[in-house]
């Protein structure tokens, strides 16, 4: 763990504990001072003073790093200092005030509350905005209230080009130099019943709105919104097949051990029990009781069980803070999140990790077209693995994405470091489909159960998964490797590079003359 990650950490953790006690005595958090008053500022800190619950009021000194205040809950947050980007970023209420300057993505996907910069901002302020106020005293860069749908954006100074970029809704008001609006947006004059509004907003700051302010909202005839492509797989593992090592089968008694268990990145301890290669995604696992339901694991986005992992995407980021220790993991999911850079990502880790126990299980989701990426966040942050969706845009095949992983996975040095990589499939796998996954390198595959009854898919995988074992003669998944493999048709040893079926080595007849 990095220093900083790890000062930040702390920092959440402290301040946990605090607002719990200020809370009851109704008391500001001060951070950044000594017990006798000497200042000791913060420095660079990520992904902290977040989550802030309602009545809950935090004083800090020093400037930091990405997502400051992120996902506010309805506290108040003073920062004397500045910070990176992304500060008060999908606030939901509350207000947030930095006497110095912000970076980029002031208030990204903010739905509520009040934002007050009393320096300046950098890109994209207000950035896919839902609601709220965000008010910037000094000057913003370029494309303010890029994409915004709703809430207002006041700028007393300067703003860069292309404000208003794609918005739908919402509006942003700019006091001093404004250039063209960007696509999508047209400008107007700010009218007296505007400034009226905004005089309750901006006269207890001690400031004003100019009456020749100008109004960027959006126009009737900007774009149209962008849809994004079908995500699918159009072929499952259909086309790989399983080959007994060179072992006999063994009796149909014998001890067999079916679990993957997926320890924390370098321990040996601490593991997540996966009696089965398979975590069941779905909403939550509550209700499905039975020897199978109950110790098997889920990825869930509600109501996390000890032994599960919860999924993270923009829609549980805010809410997802009050749970988040009762489980064994959690996964951020980078398709359902907006695009942001890696050290946004690990801010945003940073502040989830900071409510967890520290063996917690920390794995990062993306599609298998940016395995690349994903893998190399992997290891950059230092998480424990990588959930790879074998779906793409437009359609892709489950064999192909097997070489790809393994390649990739190889040359970043993932088995070696103890990182695991699990495999998303968007329907219930078979005990062939488990196989072939920890034949192919990962540990376990994610995937929805095929009905209601979880006990009784768990129940039949089980059974099936033991007779391939006994017919492979493996004791435990341990000992599935890639030589277990074979394509079934010459397309899929193509796209796989595994050996085709039937051909390991030429008969006695092919040699002779």
């Amino acid at each position: 763990m990095r220093d900083i990650t790890a000062k930040s950490v702390k920092l959440n953790r402290d301040l946990d504990k605090m607002l719990q006690q200020a809370l009851e005595r109704d008391l500001l958090v001060r951070i950044g001072w000594g017990k006798q008053g000497d200042e000791k500022p913060k420095n660079g800190e990520i992904g902290v003073i977040t989550h802030l619950p309602e009545k809950s009021r935090v004083l800090l000194l020093g400037d930091l790093g990405e997502c400051a205040g992120a996902m506010n809950n309805g506290g108040t947050f003073t920062l004397q200092g500045g910070c990176s980007s992304m500060l008060g970023a999908f606030q939901k209420s509350g207000r947030i005030t930095v006497e110095k300057d912000a970076g980029d993505r002031v208030g990204q996907k903010m739905a509520g509350g009040e934002i007050i910069v009393q320096g300046s901002v950098g890109n994209e302020t207000g950035a896919e905005m839902k609601g709220g106020f965000v008010i910037v005293r000094g000057h913003a860069g370029s494309a303010t209230g890029a994409a915004m749908s709703g809430g207002t954006v006041v700028i007393l100074g300067n703003t860069g080009s292309d404000p208003g970029r794609g918005m739908v809704g919402g509006r942003v008001i700019i006091s001093g130099s404004c250039p063209p609006p960007g696509e999508g947006a047209t400008m107007r004059s700010i009218d007296s019943a505007e400034v009226d509004e905004l005089a309750e907003h901006l006269e207890p700051l001690g400031l004003y709105i100019d009456s020749d302010a100008l109004v960027i909202v959006s126009s009737e005839d900007g774009p149209p919104q962008p849809e994004l492509p079908e995500i699918s797989i159009t072929e499952g593992f259909e086309g790989i097949t399983l080959v007994p090592s060179a072992r006999d089968r063994l009796p149909s008694l014998t001890k067999l051990d079916t679990s993957s268990p997926i320890h924390p990145a370098g321990q040996e301890e601490n593991a997540m029990t996966t009696p089965l290669p398979w975590i069941i995604s779905t909403e939550n696992m509550t209700g499905k009781i039975g020897r199978y339901s109950t110790n098997q694991p889920g990825l869930v986005t509600s109501a996390p069980r000890s032994n599960d992992l919860i999924l993270i995407t923009e829609e549980n980021l805010s809410d997802v803070v009050g749970i988040i220790n009762q489980c064994s993991g959690m996964v951020l999911d980078l398709t359902k999140m907006p695009a942001i850079n890696d050290a946004e990502i690990e801010a945003l880790l940073v502040s989830l990790y900071s409510r967890m126990a520290d063996n917690s299980l920390v794995f990062l989701k993306d599609s298998i077209s940016r395995v690349e990426h994903l893998f190399r966040l992997v290891v950059d942050l230092d998480l424990d693995g990588a959930l790879v969706d074998v779906a793409s845009a437009g359609g892709s095949r489950a064999a192909a994405a097997l070489p790809r992983i393994g390649l990739v996975a190889q040359a970043m040095n993932l088995p070696n470091q103890g990182r695991r990589i699990l495999l998303q499939m968007h329907e219930a796998p078979s005990a062939e489909d488990l196989l072939i996954t920890i034949g192919a390198g990962c540990s376990a595959v994610v995937a929805p159960a095929p009905n209601d009854d979880v006990e009784a898919a768990l129940n039949w995988i089980d059974g099936t998964l033991r007779g391939w074992m006994l017919e492979l003669g493996i004791n435990n998944l341990a000992e599935l490797t890639r030589r277990n493999l074979r394509a079934l048709d010459h397309d899929t040893a193509a796209i796989s590079g595994l050996r085709l079926i039937g051909y390991d080595r030429p008969l006695p007849m092919w040699l002779r003359n």
